[in-house]
Order: C-alpha cells, then sequence, then structure tokens
C-alpha cells in the first residue's frame, strides 16, 4: 500500500507550490501527525526501549513546527524513524513509522494521513499510559 495517494490533493499542497495549503495549516497538520505518533510510540519504546530515533523524529517535527528546524532536517529525521522499525513486530513497526510520518510532513503535507493512518494499523494499538 503506497505511503502518498498517486493523485494529490491541492488542499494537502502548500501555496508555494500551487496549492491552497496556507504554512499555519501545513503545521497543524504536523501537530496533528505527532500527536497520533505520540499516541502509539510506546509500542516501539517497548520492543526498542534503547533506540531514541522514532522518538527524536517527533522532536524535530516540532521543532519545525516552531521554525527552529529546516524541513529538509525533518525530511533526514523521518527516513532515519521509518528505519527504526525494520525487522520489528506489527505494531512496533507501524509506531515507529508513524513518527517518521509525522516528521515527513515538513516535506510533503500528505504524510499527515499515513502517520494518522499509521496507529490505526498497528493491530495492538492500544492508548498510551
Amino acid at each position: 500500500m503506497p505511503i502518498l495517494p498517486t493523485v494529490r490533493d491541492p488542499r494537502l499542497i502548500t501555496v508555494r507550490r500551487g496549492g491552497t495549503l496556507t504554512d499555519a495549516h501545513h503545521q497543524l497538520l504536523a501537530v496533528w501527525a505527532v500527536a497520533c505518533a505520540e499516541h502509539v510510540l510506546p509500542l516501539f519504546e517497548r520492543e526498542r526501549p534503547d533506540d531514541p530515533r522514532p522518538r527524536d523524529a517527533l522532536d524535530v517535527a516540532r521543532g519545525w513546527i516552531r521554525g527552529e528546524v529546516p524541513m529538509r532536517e525533518a525530511h533526514r529525521t523521518a527516513f532515519v524513524a521509518n528505519a527504526a522499525g525494520k525487522d520489528l513486530p506489527d505494531p512496533a513497526r507501524f509506531a515507529a513509522l508513524a513518527a517518521g510520518q509525522a516528521a515527513a510532513v515538513a516535506h510533503v503535507a500528505a504524510h499527515d494521513l499515513a502517520g494518522g493512518r499509521q496507529p490505526l494499523t498497528a493491530p495492538d494499538a492500544s492508548p498510551a499510559t
């Protein structure tokens, strides 16, 4: 299943690229994706308590939201977080992917859709306690 839709919705394309998405709304999408990823991050951390990559990706995403981190850094961090989920059981893998997609929202706003979907695809996803 592809992460991004094949036809891009102009509402998820920034105004600088010919869409209708304002910077403020782009940042709100990132806030939402980070919140979704935080919800399931414990599923990853139970499997790999010493691996900070997904949590670091959420910190970088928050920095991008505040205007402190450039888009390219957030984009690179997304790949690192996604790699953290390799070879893990689905719940932990999807939690790492959710963090990676949350960071990737800085690059392409439509990643918020994947960041929001990943927690739902984790079969054992339950609210973080």
